[in-house]
């Protein structure tokens, strides 16, 4: 683990503490992209923004935190791509269209609802996107996110941007309750990207620093992770 591994796993553990601590999450939290309290909420308060209101595509993760958010896009009737969870698909993307859907927005916006109804595409199949909703366990106030180790949200993101899905158009935002905004420092790497907006039910907050990587940054990927994952196996061996 790297210095900058083990500041986030530092920043991890005090958001998770302090939000379980708080009552802003359950107590099953830690190690996860915490479930908070007050999701709904953030859901109504994104959905006022103009960028919101004049997105046709979305993309989200499909942690439980963002359910709300997924509902709220299809009920919208915007296009959504959701996160094959884990990316376990040469096609890693859910496609959930509303003028397709024959169960409730509630049912289809589930990952075990998209599973069922949604077809799996490729970036080859998909739309530029207008929203990233971005599952996260700490933000602060300049945009920089942390999530919960993975690096499934950054690889998603870096390999929508490689494919001219996602562009300095595309905004991106991290729904989460106010005990996940910190006001210290979070390191950031070459893969990493910041937020453009951060909501949480009490307020939305505009940030200043945008950062995305150009692509995937293959250098940070260890052969195991790329093999893992079918289409950055399937990406590595086309170049």
């Amino acid at each position: 683990m790297t210095d900058i591994d083990r500041a986030k796993q530092a920043v991890r553990d005090k958001v998770w503490r302090r939000l379980v601590d708080g009552g802003g999450a359950p107590d099953d939290s830690y190690g996860k992209i915490p479930g908070f309290y007050g999701a709904e909420a953030t859901a109504e308060r994104l959905a006022a923004l103009d960028e919101w209101r004049r997105a046709a595509t979305v993309k989200a993760n499909p942690d439980w935190a963002q359910l709300p958010v997924r509902v709220r896009a299809l009920k919208d009737g915007k296009l959504m791509y959701m996160a094959v969870p884990r990316m376990a698909s040469l096609r890693p993307f859910f496609l959930l269209d509303p003028a397709t859907l024959d169960i409730p927005a509630e049912e289809a916006a589930d990952k075990r609802g998209a599973a069922e109804v949604a077809r799996r595409v490729g970036v080859d199949d998909m739309r530029p996107v207008d929203v990233v909703v971005c599952g996260s366990v700490a933000v602060n106030r300049s945009g920089a996110r942390i999530g919960k180790g993975a690096g499934y949200s950054d690889l998603e993101v870096a390999l929508l941007i490689e494919a001219g899905l996602v562009t300095d158009r595309t905004v991106i935002v991290a729904p989460v309750h106010n005990l996940q905004v910190v006001e210290e420092d979070i390191p950031e790497t070459q893969h990493d990207f910041s937020v453009d907006y951060i909501v949480t039910p009490d307020e939305v907050i505009s940030c200043p620093n945008r950062r995305r990587p150009h692509g995937i940054i293959w250098g940070d990927l260890s052969s195991d992770k790329i093999a893992a994952i079918p289409v950055l196996a399937a990406h590595r061996h086309a170049q």
